[in-house]
């Protein structure tokens, strides 16, 4: 795996989609853990752990790479739950409003039985929500609400 350029990450962005993995994270009690993004796209909404899968890297390393990334703990694909595969549609990109974003998510659901200092990557803090007050919450975004509501529309909103 390489580092890519940002020159180089900016025309993948514009004209190809990236697959990407979101940990849906639940506590011993169930309750769900969102971060408020820093960055575009889903800028200032909470929104669940997650990353890009490299190019050459295995979906089992990406995995690991993303829980240590994000949540501080490198853990294996088979301490989750596999819950689908789904499409992000943004308007916007880490390189402004010029450039859309466009996601193939492999969600994985998972229980963290402790909690670690959490890493600030994305996410400029943290917060865990029942699923019922993440439902209801306006700052937390429809994309990461509907993975827990099957009856929400994927489609992109502003």
């Amino acid at each position: 795996m390489s580092f890519l350029g940002l020159e180089t990450f900016e025309t993948i962005v514009a004209h190809t989609p990236l697959v990407s993995i979101d940990l849906l994270v639940r506590n011993i009690d169930g309750l769900v853990l969102l971060g408020r993004r820093i960055n575009p796209p889903a800028k200032n909404y909470w929104f669940v752990p997650g990353g890009r899968i490299y190019k050459g890297e295995t979906l089992e390393g990406a995995f690991s790479r993303i829980s240590t990334e994000e949540l501080g703990q490198q853990l294996k694909m088979s301490d989750a739950d596999y819950q689908g595969l789904y499409e992000h549609f943004y308007e916007d990109s880490v390189f402004g409003k010029h450039i859309s974003t466009h996601y193939i998510v492999n969600a994985f659901e998972l229980t963290l039985e402790e909690e670690n200092d959490l890493p600030l990557v994305q996410h400029q803090y943290y917060q865990w929500f029942s699923q019922c007050e993440l439902l209801n919450e306006t700052k937390v975004h429809h994309y990461s609400k509907a993975y827990f509501d099957k009856n929400l529309i994927y489609k992109d909103k502003k």
